[in-house]
């Protein structure tokens, strides 16, 4: 009997506490969810991470990267042009004017965009009898050339002074024209913000160049002129290409503050 009692007083006595096993267990959980928790820390601290990089760096000729609506706001073209997308020229094929204009179109108020342009960038103007829009004659003081321009309508005449689409149409199809609609197309080819009236004979010297290859002879308009492509561009959601985009930057080097026109 007394062997018996002994057997079970050492049984019970190696037996741990009801309230030890529990503080035990309870330690074990509160370590786990404070692994949990650190865990999960980590995991945010890298989405966030993530994020910021993306936001900060983002990946050159990738569309969902690339925010037309913030680069078209932007207050300096500096500013804008490093927001627009990076990506090659893609091909010339199916490209026809025609698919922008058929001519010139007409402003909201009925003069087509050929006399508007001219009635805005042509001073001493003189309008053809009994008409509101067509302009008769003017002077022209050139961009760029800083040329003096007499204007004169007139089938031999009329082509010394030419209105310039300052974002090349053949260039704009060439960098994301092809993909946005036909009255989009439409828009860019009669916007005021893309036209300017200059010396005849320099624009067609420039082609359908783009910044890479054509900056205008006058070197004190150069910061306004691709200020002006920045805006087109990005007002149409068209890109640039990496030696266009480096020709621009190289401009606004030295005029970082130039602001982004709007009209």
């Amino acid at each position: 009997m007394l062997k018996a009692k002994l057997m079970h007083l050492l049984i019970e006595s190696s037996k741990p506490s009801t309230s030890s096993a529990t503080a035990n267990l309870s330690k074990i959980a509160g370590v786990g969810r404070i692994k949990i928790r650190v865990r999960r820390a980590f995991s945010l601290a890298s989405v966030l991470t993530l994020s910021l990089t993306a936001a900060l760096f983002p990946i050159a000729g990738d569309p969902s990267q690339i925010d037309s609506a913030s680069a078209a706001t932007a207050k300096t073209a500096l500013s804008a042009l490093n927001i627009l997308a990076v990506k090659g020229r893609a091909p010339k094929t199916g490209y026809e004017r025609s698919l922008f204009s058929d001519g010139w179109g007409d402003q909201a108020w009925g003069c087509d965009t050929r006399n508007f342009i001219l009635k805005r960038d042509l001073t001493s103007i003189v309008m053809r009898p009994n008409e509101t829009c067509i302009v008769a004659s003017g002077v022209l003081k050139d961009p760029y050339t800083l040329k003096t321009i007499s204007f004169v309508r007139g089938v031999k005449t009329s082509l010394a002074v030419q209105i310039d689409h300052v974002v090349a149409v053949s260039d704009a199809w060439q960098k994301g024209a092809q993909q946005i609609s036909s009255q989009q197309r439409y828009n860019f080819y009669n916007d005021p913000l893309n036209l300017l009236a200059v010396d005849g004979p320099t624009n067609s010297s420039k082609g359908d160049g783009d910044a890479a290859t054509w900056l205008p002879p006058n070197k004190g308009y150069r910061c306004a002129y691709v200020a002006r492509q920045v805006a087109v561009k990005a007002k149409y959601k068209l890109w640039v290409t990496t030696a266009e985009k480096s020709a621009i930057a190289g401009v606004l080097a030295k005029c970082p503050k130039q602001s982004l026109p709007t009209k």
